[in-house]
């Protein structure tokens, strides 16, 4: 049959059976979920309405993630899903959706913020030998000095997950229909909110 969008096959809210007066049309049809999964990238082209395009992804290892606070974007590697609003089966399976929660590297953030503050972040785990080899001048380290008092400071719960080397992240874009997989990390109220789930 088809998967179908439209209300004429089913009965009236009286029971009744509704009187088929046309067949199925093609701005009525469903399609089968994209179910997008970690791995290399593999997008199918769906041609839509007026010709138009869709960009089914049905894998996918990395995205564009923004760091709000800092006002930064990278290119990073999804790592797993690691909670869902909707569905445990999709943290299950793995599956990529708009509002699913994933774990992602943290690496390209943490080598901006030592760049950009010039101070290590996440890093007391390891041996603080890097420092010490690198050499600036006195207007660079002023400079990063002047950005770390003014707003160097990361949430706590944050830098743990630094240490850690894995950042939880929101997928806010729709790997189904856009064939990309964007979003952004997780700070603050929201994050809290996300790990009271995630420890449920």
């Amino acid at each position: 049959m088809g998967i179908s969008r439209d209300s004429r096959h089913k009965r009236n809210a009286t029971g009744a059976k509704r009187a088929t007066y046309r067949k199925k049309r093609a701005f009525e049809k469903g399609r089968q979920p994209a179910n997008t999964k970690i791995g290399a990238k593999r997008i199918h082209l769906v041609r839509t309405r007026g010709g138009n395009r869709k960009f089914r992804a049905l894998r996918l290892d990395s995205g564009n993630f923004s760091w709000a606070s800092e006002g930064i974007t990278r290119k990073v590697r999804v790592i797993v899903v690691a909670y869902h609003p909707s569905n445990n089966e999709l943290v299950r399976t793995n599956t990529l959706t708009r509002s699913a929660v994933v774990q992602i590297d943290a690496t390209p953030f943490r080598q901006w913020y030592e760049a950009h503050y010039g101070t290590g972040l996440g890093r007391r785990r390891q041996a603080k030998t890097t420092e010490e080899e690198t050499k600036k001048s006195k207007s660079v380290e002023n400079k990063q000095s002047a950005r770390a008092t003014a707003s160097g400071k990361v949430d706590p719960a944050l830098e743990k997950q630094f240490e850690a080397g894995r950042v939880y992240a929101i997928i806010s874009s729709r790997p189904g229909q856009s064939g990309r997989c964007d979003g952004y990390i997780l700070e603050g109220e929201e994050l809290a909110f996300y790990q009271r789930g995630l420890r449920k």
